[in-house]
């Protein structure tokens, strides 16, 4: 027997359902499913925070005010594909949920994918980083949100090895996260003239680095490549720290860092570290100010670039809705692309065929401690990388969806 946690959140007044509106919406509701790790290694950078930037998205799009009630439903699948596989199916079949939103962790969200396509609803993806989701794998009923391991292999791996980190070592999550992370990376070091001296694969939420960190000091690659997330990317650097591996003269790559890793592990240990996110809370003033109204409901934790895109995509995804009158699910996600992006955190954007949501992305570095100035005031940005640079190219992702010419 699994645990699962459930919040349903009705947002909207005891008003009737305005006939524009509610026209052709299932059953009169739109409910949408956060599901996501909320108990886990990833539950900082997802979790809790993405039911509230739900909520936030609900209220932004001012859905009582248009007399349209949407419920939030969350759930935890504790970064297991058969859990969160069941309890989709379950929302679907006999909740009536019409879409799922989150869905971190890779196999989880190719499972659901599935199902989604299956059932004909929607998977709003931000916390997966699959490439494969708008690649081999994509699906008329699937957007991509936040960021994916080609947007950070792009990012951080050409960075690093344009500035001299040619040789890598790749530590590396054992499950189709790690796989495609790695697989993007090494393809951009081997395009850029580096080599790939070595690899190895740890299991998921191991808690003892120390084998693997070995082989990689052994190895000799001036960078050590960090295929992993959460808990697992700071217990690499934590342990990599014991061992004396950055003073040793070897430098690690975080392949995928969130704003919570690094306030988890502070400054002291977390400074110069580059990585790619695509989105900061101190970006400008309108990040500021949503960043502010999470805080608020969030006890003090800052938002994670998932929290952001949960955000983004519910509101596109209630503009879609209601543009179309209706909540059938494939005919929202192309509606969804129909319609340009903009909202106050990733501002405007379009979504291509594949699903691949387009936005700038963001190298940055993280601050020596003496350089920040207060709580979560921690990155520098080193460049922008504009929106039709950040993603795979649509013709090389060999989805289905895309016309070949």
């Amino acid at each position: 027997m699994f645990k699962r946690t459930l919040i349903s959140t009705l947002v909207a007044g005891a008003m009737a359902l305005s006939a524009g509106a509610s026209a052709q919406v299932s059953d009169g509701v739109i409910k949408i499913g956060v599901i996501n790790d909320m108990s886990g290694l990833y539950a900082d950078i997802t979790g809790q925070g993405s039911v509230i930037a739900a909520r936030l998205a609900v209220e932004d799009f001012g859905a009582a005010k248009k007399g349209m009630k949407v419920e939030i439903l969350s759930a935890d699948h504790q970064n297991k594909p058969d859990i969160g596989s069941s309890i989709v199916r379950k929302w679907f079949d006999t909740d009536k949920v019409d879409v799922v939103a989150d869905v971190p962790t890779s196999s989880v969200a190719l499972a659901v994918n599935q199902i989604v396509r299956e059932k004909g609803k929607v998977m709003l993806n931000s916390g997966a980083a699959t490439s494969d989701l708008t690649g081999k794998d994509c699906s008329p009923n699937t957007i991509h949100w936040t960021y994916d391991t080609w947007m950070l292999a792009n990012g951080t791996g050409s960075a690093i090895v344009k500035t001299g980190g040619d040789t890598w070592f790749f530590l590396t999550s054992d499950y189709a996260f790690g796989h495609a992370l790695e697989r993007d990376t090494e393809a951009v070091v081997l395009k850029s003239g580096g080599k790939v001296v070595n690899k190895v694969r740890h299991p998921l939420n191991t808690q003892d680095f120390s084998s693997f960190l070995l082989q990689a000091q052994a190895s000799k690659a001036k960078i050590i490549g960090l295929a992993n997330a959460g808990g697992d990317t700071q217990n690499s650097i934590k342990q990599a720290a014991e061992f004396g591996i950055t003073r040793g003269g070897q430098n690690l790559a975080g392949l995928l860092v969130f704003l919570p890793d690094v306030h988890a592990l502070g400054l002291d240990k977390a400074q110069g570290l580059i990585f790619t996110e695509t989105f900061y809370w101190d970006l400008n003033d309108q990040t500021r100010a949503w960043t502010k109204r999470f805080v608020a409901q969030s006890g003090g934790k800052y938002p994670s670039m998932v929290h952001a895109g949960v955000y983004g995509s519910v509101l596109h995804y209630l503009k879609a809705v209601e543009a179309l009158k209706s909540d059938d699910g494939t005919k929202v996600v192309a509606k969804m692309k129909e319609m340009p992006t903009d909202d106050t955190l990733f501002g405007k954007g379009t979504i291509r065929a594949d699903g691949r949501k387009l936005h700038p992305a963001y190298l940055v570095e993280v601050k020596k401690p003496s350089e920040s100035k207060g709580p979560y005031d921690y990155y520098k940005v080193r460049a922008t990388i504009p929106a039709d640079q950040a993603f795979r190219p649509l013709d090389q992702g060999n989805c289905p969806l895309v016309a070949k010419k």
